[in-house]
C-alpha cells in the first residue's frame, strides 16, 4: 500500500526511484478506504533529508498513510527555504483542530541547551499536551525523546563528557513486547548526541518500560506503560552515510570531535560505512504503525 504525500514534494521523486510506493493527494482522494493520518513535527535543521528518511520507512508497510508536516511558528529555520516550508508544512494553529492517528517528533541538534532555553519550548509543550487527546500514539526521536521524558515524566537529560556518536550494540529486555516483534535479542543502532537520560531514572519510573539498552550508549527504546509514548534516544532512521556527514560538518566547524565509534570500516574515514541497522529500523516503524497506531486508533474520531 502507498504512502500519501503532498504533491510536488521533492522527496517524492527520490522515493519513487527507490521503488517506494507513493501516491499524491489527488490520487489518494479517489480511494474509498480509511488511511492512517500521521503528522510529523520535523525539528531537524536539514528538513528535506529527514523527510526522505522517515517517508522511506512509513512507506514500507501494507497501510495507506497520509502525511502532514508541521513546523514551529516560534522558530525561523535557517537551513530550509521558506518556499519549501510554505509549500509543504503547516503550523500548530493550522492543525490543532484535527485528530491524528500517529505523530512523530524528531530530534534537534540543541541538546546543549536547557529545555526552557529553547526558543520554541513553550510552543512544543503546548503541542505535546495537545497530542494527549488528539493523537493515538506519539513516536519521539533523540532530542524529541528527551523532551518527552522531561515534559511528561519529569526525567531530565544529563550532559556527557564527550559526544555519543557511532553504531552500538543493544539488547532487548522483553522480546514479547509488540514494538520489538521480529527483533534479534541483540542488534545495532546509531546514536548522535551530547546528552543522555540515566538508565536508573527510566528503570525506577513505574510509568515507563525500558525495552532496549546499550552498555555504551545507555537507554535506547522506552515505552510508556499506557503505550501512548514511544521514545527512541538514537537514530534508527539514519542513512548509512549520515554519521559521516555529521562528522565532516563538525570538523568544518572546528569542533574537536572524535571519530564515530564502530562505524567506518577499520576506522578509515575513506571507507564506505555499512548500514547494519536497516532491518530493525523497518521492523520498528512497521510495528509502531501496526500495533500502536492502526490497531489502537478509532475508525472515526468522536
Amino acid at each position: 500500500m502507498p504512502i500519501n504525500i503532498p504533491k510536488h514534494l521533492p522527496a517524492g521523486e527520490l522515493l519513487k526511484e527507490e521503488k517506494i510506493f507513493v501516491m499524491d493527494e489527488d490520487r489518494a482522494v479517489s480511494q474509498d478506504i480509511r488511511p492512517l493520518n500521521i503528522i510529523i513535527l520535523n525539528l531537524m535543521p536539514e528538513k528535506e533529508k529527514t523527510e526522505l528518511q522517515l517517508l522511506r520507512l512509513l512507506g514500507n508497510t501494507p497501510l495507506q498513510v497520509n502525511i502532514t508536516f508541521m513546523t514551529m511558528a516560534t522558530h525561523e529555520s535557517k537551513n530550509t527555504s521558506k518556499f519549501h516550508l510554505d509549500a509543504f508544512y503547516q503550523t500548530f494553529d493550522e492543525v490543532k483542530n484535527r485528530r491524528f492517528d500517529g505523530m512523530i517528533i524528531t530530534g534537534a541538534p540543541i541538546e546543549h541547551l536547557e529545555f526552557e532555553d529553547v526558543n520554541y519550548w513553550e510552543e512544543l509543550k503546548t503541542i505535546m499536551d495537545w497530542s494527549k487527546d488528539n493523537v493515538t500514539s506519539v513516536l519521539h526521536i533523540c532530542w524529541g525523546a528527551q523532551a518527552a521524558l522531561y515534559h511528561h515524566y519529569g526525567i531530565n537529560k544529563h550532559e556527557l563528557p564527550h559526544k555519543c556518536s557511532g553504531v552500538y550494540d543493544h539488547t532487548l529486555t522483553d522480546p514479547t513486547i509488540n514494538l520489538a516483534r521480529g527483533f534479534n535479542d541483540e542488534f545495532k543502532a546509531p546514536h548522535s548526541r551530547y546528552t543522555e537520560v540515566a538508565l536508573e531514572d527510566i528503570e525506577n519510573d513505574p510509568r515507563l518500560i525500558l525495552l532496549a539498552k546499550s552498555d555504551d550508549a545507555g537507554a535506547f527504546i522506552i515505552i510508556s506503560k499506557d503505550e501512548k509514548h514511544i521514545m527512541i534516544t538514537g537514530h534508527l532512521e539514519y542513512d548509512a552515510t549520515t554519521l559521516a556527514e555529521e562528522y565532516e560538518r563538525d570538523l568544518q566547524k572546528g569542533i574537536d570531535i572524535a571519530l564515530p565509534e564502530n562505524y567506518f570500516p577499520n576506522d578509515d574515514v575513506n571507507a564506505s560505512p555499512v548500514n547494519s541497522w536497516r532491518s530493525h529500523t523497518h521492523l520498528l516503524f512497521s510495528n509502531w504503525l501496526n500495533y500502536y497506531v492502526y490497531q489502537q486508533t478509532p475508525y472515526e474520531w468522536n
